[in-house]
């Protein structure tokens, strides 16, 4: 679901695409986490850089085939990924690094589960070790929830495992540093909601929207996460012989005892990917070649546009936990002061765009303040019918208004 700015005089190709991308780019056909078919592609077609965008073939070592071949790219190879494929290696790297952040226990078994629950009490944090497209966390309150949630990890695979951490209060943010795994350029802050429903109500999702820029944000937010936890990162990174280079995503929580990072990711994470993209003012092309050629010193600082972004998401019946898949999309074409970012979607055989996933569009709209951003999304969100659609009607509203939001 990363999208990614067209820059003048820059072709943008899109393997394997989805109905929306397909409007703007030529797509193909690729499987992305097959590295040599990924690879066959880039070949033919000449390119100059290749972004990996998802998670999962990071995992899985696109890069380092492309690499080996002599590609350019932006993505962080298989073990440097590992700081999102694994909750456990990341709680180890920031260890290392001195970088704030949760105390945690990682847990192989149920027996183990349970005494971490009992140490850190209510409300508890439950995180899948492994990949779980954004779904693998629980927040919760009830006991009997949370160590149902470990129980359902660990046996989920033969090297199942949780991390139980201590809860972090305090408003969270979103903080993406460019990394050529020397130097870190950061990006803006953004806010993102995680919890299906208004009000934090419901599971944990992949993202439910975001915005950016943050006006209650504290002076110097940028530079001390720069500072104390993206640059240590990829210090240490170096340091173990496995570079980071691509994007280092930051979940943070501003607790009051300061800044914590609650996870990292390997890739540009979506909603926040869609609001921070759309007020870059620079050229994101330049950026990502930049970090993936070393030469991020070189680069000139980035520019950004002085404007609110707000992006929502409309979601899937049933979503997150069964989404339900066909459901015939209208009212795009009616959307007007907005972008339609496309995630779960296809082409049917009648030629109508429907759902294929859970989160299925991105409706992103820029303005002068937060306020008037939130105007023109969810006026482009109202242009949009499919069956089962829901969304958060919430998105940015209590930054809008002047007060934190505080999951």
């Amino acid at each position: 679901m990363t999208t990614l700015q067209r820059d003048s005089g820059v072709e943008v190709l899109c393997a394997p695409g989805n109905a929306g991308i397909s409007k703007d780019s030529k797509t193909f056909p690729v499987n992305a986490t097959d590295g040599p078919a990924v690879l066959a592609l880039a070949q033919e077609l000449s390119a100059d850089l290749v972004v990996i965008g998802p998670e999962a073939p990071l995992v899985a070592g696109v890069s380092d085939i492309l690499r080996a071949a002599g590609i350019p790219v932006f993505g962080p190879s298989e073990a440097a990924a590992q700081l999102e494929g694994s909750k456990a290696f990341a709680k180890q790297v920031m260890l290392d690094a001195g970088v704030p952040t949760a105390r945690a226990h990682l847990c192989v078994n149920v027996q183990q589960a349970e005494s971490a629950l009992d140490d850190f009490g209510a409300p508890y944090v439950v995180k899948d070790d492994g990949l779980a497209a954004g779904k693998g966390v629980v927040v919760t309150n009830d006991r009997a929830v949370a160590l149902d949630h470990a129980r359902t990890c660990i046996e989920a695979r033969t090297d199942g495992a949780v991390v139980i951490e201590e809860f972090l209060d305090g408003p969270e943010v979103s903080l993406f540093g460019v990394t050529d795994g020397i130097t870190v350029v950061p990006l803006s802050p953004a806010q993102d909601f995680k919890r299906v429903a208004n009000d934090d109500e419901g599971p944990n999702t992949g993202g439910m929207g975001a915005y950016t820029p943050l006006p209650w944000a504290p002076a110097g937010l940028t530079e001390e996460v720069v500072t104390k936890v993206l640059q240590p990162t990829v210090d240490e990174m170096a340091k173990r012989g496995t570079p980071f280079s691509g994007l280092l995503y930051a979940g943070l929580a501003l607790t009051s005892r300061g800044t914590r990072v609650i996870e990292f990711n390997a890739r540009f994470g979506d909603p926040e990917t869609q609001v921070v993209l759309t007020r870059l003012d620079s050229p994101l092309s330049a950026l990502l070649l930049a970090a993936a050629t070393g030469t991020l010193a070189q680069l000139p600082e980035l520019k950004w546009k002085d404007e609110s972004v707000v992006t929502v998401v409309m979601a899937a019946e049933g979503y997150p936990e069964s989404p339900v898949s066909g459901a015939v999309i209208t009212g795009l074409d009616d959307v007007v002061n907005a972008k339609v970012f496309h995630a779960g979607t296809r082409r049917n055989d009648d030629g109508d765009i429907v759902v294929s996933g859970g989160r299925v569009l991105t409706v992103t709209a820029s303005g002068s303040d937060l306020h008037k951003a939130r105007t023109n999304a969810y006026e482009g969100v109202n242009h949009i019918h499919f069956a089962g659609e829901h969304h958060r009607t919430d998105i940015a509203e209590r930054a809008a208004n002047g007060e934190v939001h505080v999951p």
